[in-house]
């Protein structure tokens, strides 16, 4: 599945710090992607080790954050191992990061700043707690 979103919204930054902060007493997290005019809410529940998405759309951004998620359309729904999951959001903030760098990724989303702080505290607790075994970038935010 492939979503467009805006740059209105840091989608990015709000993924990654969601999904970090899965790691404390917070077991279920939501951001939404401004997807101009519609929304796409993002619903991150944490259960013992895993994860479970689901991404609902909603057709008109302005009237939609006041909604239950009952009332958008289920988009995606998954399941995944916390590791798994933190690593998969890790690599693709990684895989931003090393195709546009900075510069270029501020220049694509305009209002927003590559979210180096979010990805290494996002890192940080998944090195720690998870003992993932996948290979990890430590050389870049």
């Amino acid at each position: 599945m492939s979503l467009t979103v805006s740059y209105c919204t840091d989608a990015l930054a709000d993924l990654v710090a969601c999904t970090g902060s899965l790691y404390g007493q917070r077991h279920t997290a939501r951001f939404f992607f401004d997807a101009e005019p519609r929304e796409l809410r993002w619903v991150l529940r944490a259960t013992d080790r895993s994860v479970e998405v689901t991404i609902y759309e909603f057709a008109d951004v302005a009237v939609s954050p006041g909604l239950p998620d009952s009332d958008g359309t289920v988009r995606w729904r998954s399941v995944h191992p916390r590791p798994v999951f933190a690593h998969a959001v890790l690599d693709a903030a990684q895989q931003v990061l090393a195709e546009h760098g900075e510069a270029g990724y501020r220049s694509k989303w305009v209002l927003h700043p590559f979210p180096a702080g979010p990805v290494q505290d996002l890192r940080r607790l998944h090195l720690r707690d998870d003992a993932c075994e996948l290979p990890h970038d430590l050389s870049r935010p």
